[in-house]
């Protein structure tokens, strides 16, 4: 006799169709300082009331929902932080994502609202800015970068290499780690110009500004030749069409001499059997937010292959966007 079959979970569905309730909940406990209220211990529910400002029951209904979503730990009523939460939402850690998740909250949120009519005519949504939104919007992004080169740095060994070229990014910070990993390193930045003052600012806070130089170029135009054995291009390809990416990584191997390495990160959407979530989510949050683009891998290897880059390998780095290692031929 056969077996009755076990009955599809409907868990999947409901976990996915109930996220922005843990979302919002998040932004929520980030804005009012619970996580900071505990970088100094635990704290039952009257305990993060008083330290937060919120009533008893709103402290509860926060730290129990960041508790069931594995944030904070729960005993005997007391609640405490998790690993992940000590290290990224107290502010003491290396790097606090509060910024980032503000952005979230107040700018791409929003956005999401908008998203149906976006799906209906595949256009972004009114992306309306007044100079407080901008300072959140761009607080929000430089931190999630930051995150990606912290995560970049612990996967890619950057030993080897002594002239480093970046080339249109958005973001100094990753060769700020390569430099910090590296002191043997040295760093050309070919940025918009508009990113200058920026770079040099972040430049001198790290001590490094006698290791590294400034040329300001647009990134669709830059041909910033040399024989560097290191080029990154990170963040670039979703903002620029198919044309212009093709050269833009012509260009990149151009100032590259034979055998060099390149890093070139941004979010991919795949043609494995499982396509990783983060990027595909990401293909929406662009197109909703300015309607900038999440490109298929596979196109991409083919935009290296026709530039005289050879595809070695892909990292997935954790939170963040996967990153393409190819090298010069």
């Amino acid at each position: 006799m056969t077996a009755p079959s076990t009955p599809a979970s409907p868990d999947r569905i409901v976990d996915i169709a109930t996220g922005y309730m843990g979302a919002k909940q998040l932004f929520a406990a980030a804005r009012v300082g619970l996580f900071r209220a505990l970088a100094e211990g635990e704290r039952d529910v009257a305990e993060l009331a008083s330290a937060t400002g919120v009533s008893e029951r709103m402290a509860r209904i926060l730290a129990d929902a960041m508790n069931g979503l594995g944030l904070l730990e729960r005993r005997a009523g007391r609640y405490a932080l998790a690993p992940d939460a000590a290290a990224h939402l107290t502010g003491e850690g290396d790097l606090d994502l509060h910024p980032f998740l503000a952005f979230l909250n107040e700018i791409s949120y929003g956005h999401w609202l908008q998203f149906d009519a976006t799906v209906d005519t595949t256009k972004p949504g009114e992306l309306a800015m007044d100079e407080e939104r901008w300072k959140s919007f761009m607080a929000g992004v430089m931190r999630y970068n930051a995150l990606h080169a912290a995560m970049l740095a612990r996967s890619f060994d950057f030993g080897p290499y002594r002239d480093l070229l970046d080339l249109g990014g958005l973001s100094p910070a990753f060769a700020i780690g390569a430099l910090q990993a590296n002191p043997e390193l040295s760093a050309r930045f070919v940025f918009d110009p508009q990113s200058s003052e920026a770079i040099a600012e972040a430049l001198a806070a790290a001590g490094l500004t006698d290791r590294a130089r400034i040329d300001p170029a647009a990134t669709a135009e830059a041909d910033p030749g040399g024989e560097h054995d290191l080029v990154m291009v990170n963040h670039v390809i979703h903002r620029f069409t198919a044309e212009q990416n093709r050269a833009i990584l012509a260009n990149a191997r151009a100032a590259a001499r034979a055998g060099a390495t390149l890093l070139l990160l941004d979010f991919l959407l795949d043609d494995d059997d499982r396509q990783r979530p983060i990027d595909a989510l990401h293909a929406g949050e662009y197109l909703v937010i300015d309607g900038t683009v999440v490109y298929p891998e596979s196109e991409v290897t083919a935009w290296l292959t026709a530039a005289g880059w050879r595809q070695r390998e892909v990292l997935a780095l954790p939170g963040s966007p996967r990153v393409i290692v190819a090298e010069a031929v």
